[in-house]
């Protein structure tokens, strides 16, 4: 579905479209994980919305869905997704843990402690208020700038 059509059919919204030079995005974030001896793995996100993470679906890479496959949970609203078991969680969170799911075998990660709880009530960080004011100096000090 394109632009216009999305559109015609919901209105204006409060939304704006975005487009992201993915491939240049990522050739960034291979730069600044090298700089700062981050290890960067790239993974694909297909089903990591529907799927549920707290029901363990499984997770078919993109085009590999098999026939039948149907998420165990669904998306209730925007920010907000129900599990089989009804449990209300962020979305986001659920689709985050589903992609670290995706790559936790490879980079030796458990994800045994990232549960309902987790997952139910995120935690939330204002940058500017909540953290020392000697820590957002050092951050600033430590931000990236773009390379010229």
């Amino acid at each position: 579905m394109n632009v216009k059509k999305i559109h015609q059919r919901w209105g204006n919204g409060n939304q704006n479209f975005v487009v992201i030079p993915t491939k240049r995005l990522i050739e960034r974030l291979k730069q600044l994980a090298c700089e700062y001896g981050i290890k960067l793995t790239i993974t694909e996100e297909a089903y990591t919305s529907k799927a549920s993470y707290l029901d363990d679906d499984s997770l078919p890479k993109h085009g590999e869905k098999p026939k039948g496959w149907t998420p165990s949970g669904k998306r209730v609203k925007r920010g907000l997704y129900k599990s089989s078991e009804g449990h209300l969680i962020n979305a986001d969170c659920n689709g985050a843990g589903n992609i670290a799911r995706k790559v936790a075998a490879q980079l030796g990660i458990d994800l045994t402690k990232a549960g309902r709880g987790s997952m139910t009530v995120p935690h939330r960080y204002d940058l500017f208020n909540s953290l020392s004011r000697s820590y957002r100096t050092r951050s600033e000090v430590a931000r990236v700038h773009p390379a010229t």
